[in-house]
């Protein structure tokens, strides 16, 4: 339990008011008129507003003593962080020369009559370099490559893969220049004799030869229906993308594979021939962050003192690693600007090392102070920049925040004119925005912080500390791992990512699946403070696919179509892993679904009269596969709820 705040003063304006009216009355009983009309009633009014002022900012003493007390143990406010997404630059045809698109390219949203433009600025450059075809090759698995780049240019008809085809066989392409991070479309003239695969599920998949070795490249479009018929396939290069040797040819690598066959998933029994292919490059891909760049930015000169402080024009700053570039002109003869390094503290600062502290809240620079010793001696922590000399910030950035969170495709509008660039899109949402910390929020962090001193020892300090290793994650729990699965004393961590909902507001199952970098992350920081012998698990939760088969009837001359639209869209409110639930901030982990509620959720629907039937099934989110009909399904404590596939039946008059 919190400690008690006094309130040094209770008296307000109206108790000043009739104290000071009695008060006349004991020493001026000649003044009989209190009414508010009276001119002396005015002054007092006056005055007493006056002292309700001062009453009001004494008060405030004991909140600006707190404040004080968590800066001094070194709480500070966490900054907001800044959304990122992949943008990818589409030209409008294929270019003899590269197309560079240099770092801080800018492109937005489209700017509507209620809400602002959300500008994103490129974080590294991008070169969109051309390609064409130069070698065909087959191989089949396990034996080596058949060269058909001859019988390619005579027009043959040529087997993609072996004659009946195996998992493994492989179709190989070589592009005249390696196109990391591009766009490449393949043009094929393809079709299929005898019965083959479903063309919207085929046992294919794209790869490139990269510095990794073979990496999937994600398939944009495939007009041939798994190498069904003609037409034209588009694929995202992974990075690393590089000239390497096979069959004796050089060139940059592509390759189709057949892949294992899934449950129910038909294979080739004959094997695509192509008698036609030609490869370009139609675009680029790189990463683009919701952060302003400032360059070049003065800040004044160094007084030569210790402890110097200095403040950024912008604020908060975030992005980058380092946070801040900031350089001191030096004065030594050669000229030049002098680096210095942003530290979280100076602690393990020496008398020579160019160190500095940011606020990155409030974007203040703090350079290293003067400490008297027990010996009376000083001693410098952090060297001093040299009296005189300009400080400047070289480079930074400033922004974020959660309105960079945007649903894939929003991003529409290049604000930099680039030359053969004819369009841009984010393929996927926007995510890892987050608002800075409020004062209100740190007081609740403080105590927690406090008691646990960076070390995870309880379910809710691994909670804690996992949320400061990712601010931008929309939910983070901690459990207690099974024995039998993760060991003994183990510690589960479920982590479900920020997830920005498809227009119509529909969430995709792999937005809800947290990264690899994001989950390693997330370990290691954990890994420096957990106790030793605590085993340590972190993933996803599981996700229980909720089916929902519901009848439903509509008032008279209600629109029949709206009320199913507006059923289905609350069913996926409702069923939200992440904003669904009772109170809204996301259904509870372990919580069953039961008909019941959902009866409540569709009879809230306007035009809705009567909710007739409501069956709920388990469906697994992956194979779309449906379980049977429930009035009732219970999940275990690491479970979530997805909704998938909701059916609604509307009767009408």
């Amino acid at each position: 339990m919190a400690l008690p705040s006094p309130n040094l003063d209770d008296r307000r304006f109206q108790q000043f008011v009739d104290d000071a009216k009695r008060y006349i009355q004991q020493r001026a009983p000649e003044w009989t008129d209190h009414n508010v009309s009276d001119p002396g009633i005015t002054l007092v009014e006056t005055v007493a507003h006056m002292a309700d002022q001062i009453v009001y900012r004494l008060n405030r003493v004991p909140e600006k003593n707190h404040l004080a007390f968590l800066d001094l143990v070194g709480i500070t406010l966490f900054p907001p962080s800044a959304a990122r997404t992949d943008v990818t630059f589409w030209l409008s045809a294929a270019q003899e020369e590269p197309v560079p698109v240099p770092v801080g390219t800018e492109v937005a949203t489209r700017r509507t009559e209620t809400q602002e433009a959300v500008v994103f600025a490129t974080e590294r450059e991008l070169t969109i370099v051309p390609s064409e075809l130069r070698h065909l090759l087959r191989q089949q698995h396990g034996a080596a490559v058949v060269d058909l780049t001859h019988e390619l240019a005579e027009g043959k008809d040529l087997l993609c893969f072996t004659e009946a085809p195996n998992p493994g066989d492989c179709m190989l392409l070589g592009l005249s220049a390696a196109v990391p991070h591009c766009a490449v479309a393949l043009d094929l003239d393809s079709r299929v004799d005898g019965v083959g695969v479903d063309p919207r599920q085929p046992p294919l998949v794209w790869e490139a030869w990269t510095e990794d070795g073979w990496r999937e490249c994600e398939v944009d479009r495939d007009g041939t229906g798994g190498l069904n018929r003609p037409g034209e396939v588009v694929l995202h290069v992974p990075g690393g993308h590089v000239l390497s040797r096979n069959g004796g040819l050089e060139a940059s690598w592509l390759r189709c594979r057949v892949t294992e066959p899934h449950a129910d998933q038909p294979f080739y029994t004959t094997s695509p021939t192509i008698r036609f292919v030609e490869a370009c490059t139609v675009g680029g891909t790189t990463g683009a962050v919701h952060a302003e760049t400032v360059e070049d930015e003065a800040l004044g000169e160094s007084t030569g003192l210790p402890g110097q402080r200095l403040r950024l024009a912008h604020a908060p700053v975030v992005g980058d690693s380092p946070p801040l570039l900031l350089q001191t002109a030096e004065h030594d003869g050669e000229g030049g600007w002098a680096d210095w390094q942003v530290v979280p503290h100076f602690a393990a600062s020496g008398p020579h090392d160019r160190h500095i502290t940011l606020d990155a809240t409030t974007g203040d620079i703090a350079f290293g102070p003067a400490v008297r010793e027990p010996d009376g001696s000083l001693r410098q922590y952090g060297t001093v920049a040299p009296k005189g000399a300009v400080v400047r910030a070289r480079r930074y950035r400033t922004g974020g925040g959660r309105a960079g969170n945007v649903a894939r495709g929003a991003v529409q509008i290049l604000r930099s004119s680039i030359p053969y660039v004819a369009e841009v899109v984010n393929r996927e949402a926007a995510r890892g925005g987050v608002e800075g910390e409020t004062v209100a929020e740190a007081k609740v962090r403080a105590p927690i912080t406090l008691r646990a001193q960076e070390r995870a020892v309880t379910l809710r300090d691994y909670e804690e500390l996992a949320r400061r290793a990712a601010p931008e994650t929309a939910r983070i729990t901690c459990l207690e791992g099974e024995e039998g699965e993760h060991g003994a004393y183990a510690v589960r961590v479920l982590v479900v990512p920020q997830a920005v909902p498809d227009p119509g507001g529909r969430l995709r199952f792999e937005q809800l699946v947290p990264g690899d970098a994001l989950l390693d992350r997330i370990t290691r920081y954990l890994d420096e403070r957990r106790l030793i012998g605590t085993r340590l698990a972190v993933g996803p939760p599981f996700y229980q696919g909720i089916t929902v088969v519901a009848t439903v009837h509509a008032f008279r001359g209600v629109d029949v179509e709206r009320v199913r639209h507006q059923a289905h869209d609350a069913l996926y409110r409702h069923l939200d892993p992440l904003t669904g639930g009772a109170d809204g901030k996301g259904w509870r982990f372990g919580r069953p679904v039961q008909s019941g509620e959902v009866f409540a959720v569709l009879q809230r629907v306007p035009g809705v009269e009567l909710v007739d039937e409501v069956v709920l099934h388990p469906a697994d989110p992956l194979t779309g596969k449906r379980g049977d009909p429930t009035d009732r399904i219970d999940l275990d404590a690491p479970s979530l709820v997805f909704s998938f596939d909701h059916r609604v039946r509307v009767i009408g008059e």
